[in-house]
């Protein structure tokens, strides 16, 4: 069975995360959300404000049909280290040094990296503007 690993936040649920989701499943046989430690996040992006708990997030993901497992992670580059997977699925923007980190550790065990592309004219950060705006 070929197992996938994908990581984020995921605190506004939308669709374009559904369709990582659905993508990301598709190079493999069985999908792997890693959701990121509430603690975590308020850590290192201190300004944003998480509507959701860890715990409520993981909920989230776990309900989506193309996700057959749910974890939560502190940081990537540890994350990748502490699983059984085959294929690490991330987007575009997720290019800081940890993720870097990962990269290379994936390579250096023969984990694939596929790099998908954000789904047009959704994001986080978009919402919670318009969100604001109303």
């Amino acid at each position: 069975m070929k197992k996938v690993l994908t990581v984020g936040v995921y605190d506004l649920l939308h669709i374009g995360h559904v369709e990582l989701f659905r993508k990301a499943r598709k190079y493999g046989d069985y999908l792997i959300v890693a959701v990121q430690d509430s603690e975590v996040v308020s850590a290192f992006k201190p300004d944003s404000k998480l509507v959701y708990s860890t715990e409520e997030r993981c909920y989230m993901a776990r309900s989506i049909r193309y996700v057959d497992e749910v974890v939560v992670y502190r940081d990537v580059k540890d994350i990748v280290r502490e699983l059984d997977f085959d294929v690490f699925v991330k987007g575009p923007d997720q290019n800081h040094s940890g993720f870097q980190s990962a990269e290379k550790w994936c390579a250096s065990h023969c984990k694939s990296v596929v790099v998908l592309p954000r789904t047009e004219g959704i994001s986080s950060s978009e919402l919670k503007e318009l969100i604001k705006s109303m």
